[in-house]
């Protein structure tokens, strides 16, 4: 890290320390410093008493550094206005300014500046998550917005502002999507699109579910409806997409999907993804030099647990959290289900090994948000989940459910997972209604911060504090054969004698987009030894001795 950015991000620090209460105690992983960072931002989930479904699964997060200034930006999705539009015969109303997407810019000094008219993004429709990538390879990132209806492609301009260009781009879906994630599916150095459709619904379609007494009506759940099929944009290079989902084999209308996520898992190449579909089989599509997806999550042992049973799917992420060279899949699911952690065995084939890696303490939560992350900077990935019902009445049926759900934090002992706990300290613990899950370096010190979108609630901005004291390097790539993001590149740090392998996967956690720099945690080392950079092209290169505590910026020869 340059002398500028360090006292950059000291100087974030010390204008969060006077501000932030007391109950954040330096001595926990996480303080929260939302308001104090000038975040003001509350999710309108607009909650009826017709429990239409959308305001309950919602919302995603963003980090882009939309402005180049090298400073995370976060961006939230917000709902929009519900009432009775079956009598009104209107679509959900975002006109009003609380119900507006909002794009918060990074001032550098502890606090964000609210710049969503000047940028053009309030948006349009009842919102669900986002997908970031740099579609046109023009070096500023491009936003993409799923909703409940229409969705949305920014192009961003280069001067701190969008343009939506859905209707040219021909990225438009009418249908409810819930994740999105740019990716290079047939690695001709453009992203492309995936977009991830939850269920065939609409307000005429809504039903009544739960005890028909007082107080008793619930929010349906997936088995009540029919499942929507994935599209697949494919870059056409022009700043237009063709949609080739049938082409690709992935326009399943069996998926009932949440979560997405991008890499390869089987090393050959090629990119694969990751469905998380709820209350189905979930998908898994192995890539191919055809531009052809062959469905193999049956055979690959990741559809259903390790049971056999299908499970309610929401949030999920690929990473190598064993350091044995291939990626692992976590997937997030509903009460009484768990987590679920797919060990990579090799040779096509994964586990389920939830239960022997620790993960037992999931069973209460209904979790949506997931990343494996190195929070502590020790070197190997940690586990964090963002947690909460979606039966907002669910104490009237379950004495041991509730709504508002701690999150969880759990450190890598070895490969096995430790839960936190209340060693996570009351912010982690706060009960919520935990969703969608951003994870970046959002003060440039070297640490994973997260922020949290909560349904009907406050935003969170949880600032690190458990990699203090350790050593870290962010690597930066710029692709030039390779997409300019170089999503989908592996990368191999070698420090003395332990080897972290990494891959820049497309989507992850649920309906979020995440920091494009790939974070590794150095613990004690001083240095580096070696980088490899696999990138998707098929090139090689290496990297020595690179001093740590710095960003890294490397591009593709």
């Amino acid at each position: 890290m340059s002398r500028i950015a360090a006292v950059a991000a000291f100087t974030f620090m010390a204008a969060l320390a006077s501000s932030v209460s007391s109950s954040n105690n330096d001595s926990y992983p996480f303080i929260e410093v939302g308001r104090a960072s000038r975040i003001t931002f509350e999710h309108q989930n607009s909650p009826t008493s017709q429990k239409y479904m959308m305001e309950i699964l919602a919302p995603g997060v963003a980090l882009l550094d939309f402005d180049s200034d090298g400073w995370l930006d976060i961006f939230f999705i917000n709902g929009a206005r519900l009432d009775d539009p079956m009598r009104r015969g209107q679509l959900p109303d975002k006109s009003e300014p609380r119900f507006w997407n909002r794009l918060y810019r990074n001032l550098h000094n502890g606090t964000f500046e609210d710049v969503t008219e000047k940028a053009g993004v309030r948006g349009a429709g009842y919102g669900m998550g986002a997908a970031v990538g740099d579609y046109d390879n023009d070096g500023d990132p491009d936003l993409y917005v799923t909703n409940f209806g229409r969705n949305i492609l920014y192009r961003n301009n280069g001067d701190s502002t969008f343009a939506d260009v859905t209707d040219s781009s021909g990225t438009g879906d009418s249908r409810w999507s819930s994740s999105g994630a740019f990716f290079d599916y047939d690695n001709d150095g453009w992203l492309d699109l995936f977009v991830v459709n939850y269920l065939d619904y609409s307000f005429e379609t809504n039903k009544y579910c739960g005890e028909k007494k007082p107080g008793y009506r619930s929010y349906c759940g997936p088995t009540n409806f029919a499942g929507a099929s994935n599209r697949l944009f494919r870059n056409n290079r022009d700043g237009t997409f063709s949609d080739v989902s049938e082409q690709a084999g992935i326009a399943n209308p069996e998926g009932k999907g949440l979560g997405i996520v991008t890499g390869d898992y089987d090393l050959d190449g090629y990119q694969d993804v990751y469905i998380a579909n709820d209350s189905v089989m979930n998908f898994l599509y192995r890539g191919g030099p055809d531009r052809k997806f062959e469905e193999v999550a049956l055979f690959a042992n990741v559809g259903y647990s390790g049971q056999g049973a299908a499970q309610a799917g929401m949030g999920t992420d690929m990473g190598d959290y064993d350091e044995d060279g291939l990626p692992d899949l976590v997937v997030t699911n509903l009460s009484f289900e768990g987590t679920g952690l797919y060990h990579n065995d090799g040779k096509g084939s994964f586990s389920d090994v939830r239960l022997e890696a620790g993960l037992q303490d999931s069973l209460l939560m209904v979790g949506f948000g997931v990343r494996f992350v190195d929070f502590d900077n020790d070197g190997d990935l940690d586990l964090f989940t963002a947690n909460g019902h979606i039966v907002d009445n669910v104490h009237l049926y379950h004495d041991v459910l509730s709504f508002h759900q701690p999150k969880q934090l759990y450190e890598n002992l070895r490969g096995r997972f430790s839960n936190q706990g209340k060693g996570a300290g009351p912010v982690l613990n706060r009960p919520a209604v935990g969703r969608g899950a951003a994870f970046g370096d959002i003060n440039n010190d070297g640490n994973i911060d997260i922020v949290v979108g909560n349904c009907g609630g406050p935003a969170e901005l949880l600032l690190n504090q458990a990699g203090r004291g350790k050593n870290w390097l962010l690597v930066q790539l710029a692709g030039t054969s390779s997409n300019r993001d170089a999503v989908g590149a592996r990368v191999q740090l070698q420090v003395g004698k332990t080897i972290l392998h990494r891959q820049k996967s497309g989507g992850g956690s649920y309906l979020s987009a995440h920091d494009s720099r790939m974070h590794f945690g150095l613990g004690s080392a001083v240095r580096a030894d070696r980088l490899e950079i696999t990138w998707p092209s098929g090139k090689k290169q290496v990297l020595r001795n690179l001093t740590a505590n710095q960003v890294v910026k490397i591009t593709e020869p």
